[in-house]
């Protein structure tokens, strides 16, 4: 196989088109699947859609993540209504954690939220994500913490203030009894902050199963660890690229 060459590193202030948004997007949709990140046909990824008005792109409800393409993503409003002519359902009220989050936040152009088993055990303990790891000491300081108020959904639209209060402007949050939520202003980013977020809390359930006490490292090391990882327009963008040639490779459909 030859060597591609290397990527062109996109202009900070590009933006996207629909489509490259739809393409993006179902990649992601894509990814999360492969990586084990599913909960059947539940949970969202969403992409605020540029333009007038409030309009985002989400999948159609009943279709697995390893079969969404780029064509069957669903143009939604902020309510989860459907924008659009689509065969399939919308499900508003799983919408409603991402619309607060879109509304609340104009930086969270993508908004990831997952159901994973490593995830929603963190989200179980009191401690919260440790940094026992260079992986998961990027994290400190980026994540915050929702409380648990039951399923979110039409019937408790106050909560959409409190989600957003709590996210602040942190790029993760986790949902207490729930799971995990990452935003990013770009698709790349959101998956970046959940592909390693999750890798985190993989970590942490694996160093708390040996059953011997955990070695911390000092919150010096944790700072200048987290310093070294960096920040800017393109996080995330070059795995990213990596990822995207992986699937045009192995199920280039999504693009469809």
């Amino acid at each position: 196989m030859p060597i591609p060459p290397p990527p062109v590193r996109p202009d900070p202030d590009h933006e996207p088109t629909e489509r490259e948004l739809r393409e993006d997007l179902a990649a992601a949709y894509r990814l999360v699947a492969l990586f084990g990140m599913t909960d059947l046909v539940f949970t969202h990824l969403s992409a605020r859609v540029p333009g007038p008005g409030h309009r985002f792109l989400v999948n159609p409800y009943g279709l697995l993540f390893e079969e969404i393409t780029a064509s069957s993503l669903v143009l939604v409003d902020a309510e989860g209504e459907p924008q659009q002519e689509t065969s399939w359902p919308v499900n508003p009220a799983g919408f409603v954690i991402h619309s607060a989050v879109h509304l609340g936040r104009p930086d969270a152009r993508c908004v990831m939220h997952t159901h994973t088993l490593a995830g929603m055990a963190v989200a179980a303990q009191r401690t919260g994500l440790l940094p026992l790891n260079q992986i998961s000491m990027e994290f400190d300081g980026r994540v915050a913490f929702h409380e648990y108020e039951g399923v979110a959904a039409d019937d408790n639209l106050s909560e959409r203030e409190r989600l957003v209060r709590d996210i602040g402007d942190m790029p993760c949050m986790v949902l207490r009894h729930h799971g995990l939520l990452t935003v990013g202003r770009t698709v790349a980013e959101a998956f970046y902050w959940m592909h390693y977020l999750e890798q985190s809390c993989r970590i942490q359930l694996a160093a708390q199963a040996g059953g011997v006490p955990l070695a911390l490292p000092s919150a010096e090391t944790v700072r200048r660890t987290r310093a070294q990882f960096g920040d800017g327009p393109h996080k995330g963008w070059l795995p990213w690229q990596a990822l995207r040639r992986k699937l045009d490779r192995e199920q280039p459909d999504y693009r469809e």
